[in-house]
């Protein structure tokens, strides 16, 4: 009876860690980050995501969008400004800031875009995205 009892509260709590370890996006934030794409980014980026040769880089494969979470925050919110003196940086138009969209907008399209177009990486949270707009304050 207590080796039943301790079967069940393991399974029960490898139940838990799985769902507190949940990175699922819910799909609400995959289409409101669909939704800002649509709007601020596609007219430049293309709306398959491939930018548009020394002009306006893809995001398909981007180094800069999926290999960390701060620095692609820190583009939306400061623009092209942020890439300033990077000597990799070859395309001639100038990305605006976007720091009028909301955490929330930031996150979801940022989520949006590293797991839409063959991309695949971590959700970005809008605690996140706060925390990168106070440290740019």
């Amino acid at each position: 009876m207590i080796r039943q009892l301790g079967a069940e509260f393991f399974f029960i709590l490898m139940i838990f860690i799985a769902a507190c370890n949940d990175d699922s996006i819910p799909q609400a934030t995959m289409d409101n980050g669909k939704k800002v794409y649509n709007i601020y980014c596609s007219g430049c980026h293309m709306e398959d995501a491939t930018g548009v040769p020394r002009l306006n880089p893809p995001l398909v494969k981007s180094e800069l969008l999926l290999n960390e979470k701060a620095k692609p925050i820190r583009i939306v919110l400061r623009g092209s400004e942020e890439l300033k003196g990077n000597p990799d940086r070859d395309y001639k138009n100038v990305m605006a800031a976007l720091n009028s969209l909301s955490d929330k907008e930031i996150a979801d399209v940022l989520t949006f875009t590293r797991n839409s177009f063959g991309n695949k990486a971590p959700k970005i949270t809008e605690s996140a995205v706060k925390n990168e707009r106070e440290k740019l304050k």
